[in-house]
């Protein structure tokens, strides 16, 4: 059989052509478009930082050591997801539950560290408009970027509390936990950039 008569038949049907669920295609499409505007920020951050000059030292703003558990614990909740997505495809009900659900909780504890590192940061002066420790950008940079970011972990602890509350109500599905995964894995590698080019460099 020709090429092109397998790919008729292959779309006679409905069948994707990459052989995944529209569901997937879709999760990764977003994920694709969601990365170059995280790629924008950050790319448009590094500019800014180049032509500003005088640029505050980061050890001198936030406490590393704070930051690096923050990432530990993201970290960690990207360990717990992909246990559940394993445990999905292997059908073993509670095991997904239970790590959704510590995925869940690393999500919350995320999200609280994320808060009091704002607190902090205000507390301490910075805003929109100013900024004690040198150009107002760097405040302004620092709520963009990890606001935008917090925003997609919320997002994603909010898909991961429907996915484990579907789970509990028996409307388990393997491709469900999968594709949340997929948002999850994103979202964590984000921070690992975000951690790398704007806390560390």
């Amino acid at each position: 059989m020709s090429q092109t008569a397998i790919a008729q038949a292959d779309w006679g049907g409905g069948a994707s052509p990459f052989g995944v669920t529209w569901q997937k295609m879709m999760m990764w499409f977003f994920i694709v478009t969601d990365a170059l505007l995280f790629a924008g920020l950050l790319v448009s951050y590094g500019v800014i930082r180049i032509t500003a000059g005088a640029w505050p030292a980061q050890g001198e703003v936030f406490s590393l050591t704070y930051i690096a558990a923050m990432t530990f614990v993201l970290i960690s909740s990207s360990a717990t997801m992909a246990c559940a997505v394993a445990a999905a495809e292997r059908g073993e009900r509670k095991m997904v539950t239970l790590c959704l659900w510590l995925t869940i909780l690393g999500g919350f504890g995320f999200l609280g560290m994320q808060a009091y590192e704002w607190s902090v940061f205000i507390h301490e002066g910075g805003g929109l408009a100013a900024n004690p420790w040198g150009p107002p950008t760097f405040s302004q940079f620092f709520f963009i970027i990890t606001g935008f970011h917090g925003f997609h972990v919320l997002t994603g602890v909010t898909v991961l509390l429907v996915v484990a509350i579907r789970q509990l109500m028996g409307r388990y599905s393997a491709a469900g936990v999968e594709n949340a995964g997929l948002y999850w894995h994103f979202v964590d590698l984000v921070w690992v950039f975000v951690f790398a080019l704007f806390y560390l460099i």
